[in-house]
């Protein structure tokens, strides 16, 4: 269950895998990586920023249409 109290510019695990194009473990690998970090949020329902996952998905598209 996604948390519906989320601080503004951020999103939840579900959200970031979304924007992504991953799943949930897709999302937790990549901050195991740390190519994403956590910015607030519990253990079980992180939050990360908008500005994180939007310059990651840009990073990403780069990647790939290289």
């Amino acid at each position: 269950m996604e948390s519906q109290n989320i601080r503004p510019g951020h999103l939840t695990a579900h959200q970031t895998a979304r924007a992504l194009g991953i799943s949930l473990g897709g999302v937790r690998l990549l901050v195991h990586r740390g190519q994403l970090h956590r910015s607030g949020g519990s253990p079980r329902q992180p939050w990360y920023t908008v500005q994180d996952v939007t310059a990651l998905a840009a990073k990403r598209r780069e990647r790939a249409a290289a």
